[in-house]
């Protein structure tokens, strides 16, 4: 019997799936025989035929899976200190194993001897009974406890591990962030046993029950979610007309109002979102309104991939690559001190990477007035080129409105002085942390609520608003505010 520490994985099923020479490994008497769980068929079968040591206890007293992973190598470890060891775990020890990555690097460091023999894995049975092949079809092999976020669901996917009914409304919950609820998908359970199953139900159905140690879910692809908006798209340009004849200049118009339309969404958020409680139907309103913004960048980059420039997937890489680059205190060894300074640091990395002149340079010259304005401001205002608070903006506000009142009666003169004045306003929003087109497009929906209210009350009076005089119009605009402020405390009412 070989000294140290023999790692075997005993397969999906009973023992008369191992191979002899590993079967007569795990028999030998020599060797103490620790198994993972006594939960599996072949562990079931060694222990009738011999004493072996289980670690279910151990997971009875771990509260987090990592205790308990560390407390079975350690007691691997401890025991192959006294002799052979054989430590047997389910279905490959190569596959989905965390504990068998950690006895083999804390035995090289102790110095003793360690051999994996694999063992046969569920995934060769799992793909049998589904009816694919992992190479042609392609196939991504998942922890039902841990999936990814983003799901990518274009390739095959074998979720393996869902043993309880919490398990699997968790994964049904990540599934149908983007699958419909009729889509079909196959239960897989004690694959390589005789009373082994596999049943196909709908995703609206995975969560009702029959689920064990053994159990692991196959989901075909699907054309979803971000990869399949970019598939999507490509057939489009090939089988669509309008799609087809589209230009990037064309689409510039669309991607304009789809950009606005967003900014429209997010004003009728929360002022602290995503902070507080959260408005569902302003976040509806918001979702539609970025997947209409996103097409436009998927579009664009489809008709580049077309050109032989770019595609979508080197946009994000491009757009990862460059934020990690401009964090290096969060992805490199930079301290800062508060936000300020990421905000400094940001702007010169970009100043180096852009070889520019000036702070000033390649800020749009197409951006909206108040847009650009501020733009401008935080790129001085990076180099501590500000007010360092709000105060002194607010007595500069009142300086520039004052000064527009001297030259009122000059149009050319007025005109300057009210971009002063403007200027000074997006200056006071930022260091008042509000947006001044959020807030301008707030103010308008405001005054058009409140305007269609004194139009209504004109109306119900019987009276037209242009022979009105400007005295009666003030007194119908005070009315509207009360109506609408009630209107308002009826729609929101306090918690």
């Amino acid at each position: 019997m070989r000294e140290g520490i023999t790692v075997i994985g005993l397969g999906p099923a009973g023992l008369d799936r191992l191979r002899p020479a590993d079967l007569a490994v795990l028999e030998d008497e020599r060797a103490e025989v620790i198994v993972r769980t006594a939960e599996h068929p072949a562990a079931s079968e060694l222990a009738a035929r011999r004493e072996i040591t289980a670690c279910d206890d151990l997971y009875q007293q771990g509260h987090e899976f990592d205790d308990v992973y560390d407390a079975i190598a350690a007691r691997v470890l401890d025991a192959a200190r006294s002799g052979p060891v054989v430590f047997a775990v389910p279905g490959s020890a190569l596959v989905g194993e965390r504990t068998v990555p950690l006895i083999v690097a804390r035995a090289a460091g102790a110095q003793i001897l360690c051999e994996v023999r694999p063992g046969e894995s569920f995934i060769d049975l799992a793909c049998a009974a589904v009816g694919i092949d992992p190479i042609n079809d392609g196939l991504q092999v998942l922890d039902a406890r841990s999936l990814p976020d983003p799901l990518p669901l274009h390739l095959p996917a074998l979720i393996a591990q869902i043993d309880t009914q919490l398990v699997a409304s968790d994964v049904a919950l990540s599934l149908g962030r983007t699958l419909p609820d009729d889509y079909q998908i196959t239960i897989i359970d004690r694959v390589g046993d005789a009373d082994g199953s596999t049943r196909v139900v709908a995703l609206s159905d995975l969560a009702q029950g029959g689920f064990g140690p053994r159990t692991s879910l196959f989901v075909p692809a699907a054309a979803v979610g971000v990869l399949g908006l970019v598939a999507t798209n490509r057939i489009l340009r090939l089988e669509c007309p309008w799609d087809a004849e589209q230009t990037h200049h064309t689409l510039v118009s669309h991607l304009i109002e789809e950009t606005y339309e967003t900014v429209d969404a997010i004003a009728k958020l929360p002022a602290a979102a995503p902070g507080g409680e959260a408005d569902f139907g302003a976040y509806a309103e918001l979702e539609e309104e970025l997947g209409d913004l996103l097409i436009q960048v998927v579009f664009h980059s489809t008709m580049a991939r077309e050109a032989g420039a770019f595609d979508f997937d080197e946009v994000a890489e491009g757009i990862r690559r460059k934020i990690v680059n401009r964090h290096p205190h969060v992805f490199g060894d930079v301290v800062v001190a508060d936000a300020g300074e990421v905000v400094g640091n940001w702007e010169e990395i970009k100043r180096v990477e852009k070889r520019r002149d000036s702070l000033m340079d390649d800020i749009p010259s197409v951006l909206p007035g108040m847009a650009r304005a501020d733009k401008v401001q935080s790129r001085a205002a990076a180099v501590g080129f500000d007010w360092p608070e709000a105060v002194p903006v607010f007595t500069k506000v009142k300086e520039e409105l004052a000064e527009l009142a001297e030259v009122a009666g000059d149009r050319e003169a007025a005109t300057d002085e009210l971009g002063d004045l403007l200027f000074s306003v997006v200056n006071l929003a930022r260091h008042l942390d509000v947006d001044p087109d959020i807030a301008l497009a707030r103010a308008n929906d405001k005054f058009i609520d409140r305007f269609r209210v004194v139009e209504q009350l004109a109306r119900d009076r019987d009276h037209r608003l242009r022979d009105l005089s400007l005295e009666e119009l003030e007194g119908l605009w005070q009315e509207a505010k009360a109506v609408v402020s009630r209107k308002s405390q009826v729609a929101s009412p306090e918690p």
